[in-house]
């Protein structure tokens, strides 16, 4: 069993500096990603930083501190909850005598040993290469001396150092290729969803928020779900059916992080885009978790990274979801309830009890038809190419058939009603109109 321990720097300008609480939380979340790579933390410390040293981060002092807790509680891999220069890590390294990795390299960590499906390989990959490629420096510092070389070995004189920068920008630009493939593919799948067409609803969320659990309870799937951080990064999609018989398409996605490395963000876009083709988007809560309200904002920053914007004109749904509500006291399970039940975007579940799902269900539909106009259409048997484009592009929620003609009572979109109009409007007579 490898021994670590994990440093959380509280900066001077950094989000757990005037909270105490905020940076024992923040440890905290640090211990978990720790353990989530089977090493057993056997040291864990906050350490106030007033100001960055370019060379260590920490004051000398602190490091000789440090250097002895490390000696005596006998760690191998020091964990910096920060992000660390390569200049950092590398004098860090040297001073506390043990590997040391910062919090982007713990995140690559992670992902490198959960990733299951190629295209989850390849993202990693990608972010692992794109980070490392910086850090040459510290891992060749004693091949920098110069070698001869022919003209295809990259030419006289070219250091072992830009040899290998050389091969990892090469790797880096296959997998991008690699990539955009997955993104075309990907693109193929969302346009053949387009034409069924059934509506979207991605989970979103901060790590072990509970997501995969509610997944699999609201579909019956068995995505891996456990009380861990990162339990989940392969997206996965399944049918649900709505208590009016409406399906959607549930999208299960990887958990989000405050301070989740920008490399990581780039890597997995092409599976965060399930996210900005949605139609609704329910974000996952830990409501018992005590920094829940700073997960929220970190949350909704990555959203707004990848283009989605929680406010404002044109902006996709998103609906709250409560989640754990069953590890808190009733007093504060009633004023949370209280609370949701005023707002039509927020909705108290326990995933795990199954507590609130039906609430949830009748919301996500509520929300997925607002706007939506019922119609009574009556159409001609014989026209199966009009019956069919309306079981196509709306929810079908009567239908009586006669010797001769469908009576259908229909939910459409105005775009898709006023399309339907424009092309079967001479063959079909449509009435009794109203907003749901």
């Amino acid at each position: 069993m490898t021994f670590a321990c994990v440093i959380h720097p509280s900066l001077r300008d950094g989000p757990s500096a005037q909270d105490p609480r905020n940076a024992e939380a923040r440890l905290a979340e640090a211990v978990g990603l720790t353990e989530a790579i089977d090493v057993k933390v056997v040291l864990e410390t906050v350490v106030r930083v007033d100001r960055r040293r370019p060379a260590t981060l920490f004051g000398s002092g602190q490091v000789e501190q440090l250097a002895s807790e490390i000696e005596r509680a006998q760690v191998e891999v020091a964990v910096v909850d920060a992000q660390l220069s390569p200049v950092q890590q590398r004098n860090l390294e040297r001073a506390l005598k043990c590997k040391v990795i910062d919090r982007t390299g713990l995140i690559l960590e992670i992902f490198g040993e959960r990733a299951r499906t190629k295209e989850g390989q390849l993202q990693v990959e990608l972010a692992h290469l794109s980070y490392q490629r910086s850090r040459l420096v510290r891992s060749w510092t004693h091949l920098e001396r110069q070698r001869g070389g022919f003209g295809f070995l990259g030419g006289p004189g070219e250091s072992q150092l830009e040899i290998d920068r050389r091969l990892i920008t090469d790797r880096i630009t296959r997998l991008k290729r690699e990539l955009d493939q997955v993104k075309r593919t990907r693109e193929l799948h969302r346009s053949a969803r387009r034409r069924v067409p059934f509506p979207v609803v991605a989970l979103v969320g901060y790590t072990n928020a509970g997501k995969s659990t509610l997944f699999n309870h609201l579909t019956q799937a068995q995505v891996f779900a456990r009380d861990l951080l990162f339990a989940t990064l392969d997206p996965t999609m399944r049918r649900l059916e709505l208590p009016s018989g409406l399906t959607v398409i549930l999208s299960d996605t990887v958990g989000f992080i405050s301070d989740l490395p920008t490399d990581l963000v780039a890597a997995f876009r092409a599976t965060l885009e399930e996210v900005l083709e949605a139609d609704l988007i329910l974000h996952v809560r830990d409501i018992a978790h005590p920094d829940s309200e700073s997960q929220r904002l970190s949350v909704l920053e990555v959203l707004s990274d990848l283009g989605v914007e929680a406010e404002g004109e044109g902006r996709q749904p998103v609906l709250e979801v409560l989640n754990k509500i069953d590890l808190l006291d009733s007093e504060s399970r009633e004023v949370l309830a209280a609370q949701a039940e005023r707002r039509d975007d927020q909705v108290c579940v326990s995933a795990v009890e199954g507590m609130g799902l039906e609430a949830l269900l009748a919301m996500v539909e509520r929300r997925l038809q607002a706007g939506h106009r019922s119609v009574a259409c009556s159409l001609d048997l014989a026209n199966g190419e009009a019956i069919a484009w309306l079981y196509r592009h709306g929810q079908v929620t009567g239908r009586r058939d006669d010797e001769d003609q469908a009576h259908l009572t229909v939910s459409l979109d105005p775009a898709d009603l006023e399309r339907f109009r424009r092309r079967y409007g001479e063959a079909a007579r449509i009435r009794g109109l109203r907003t749901r």
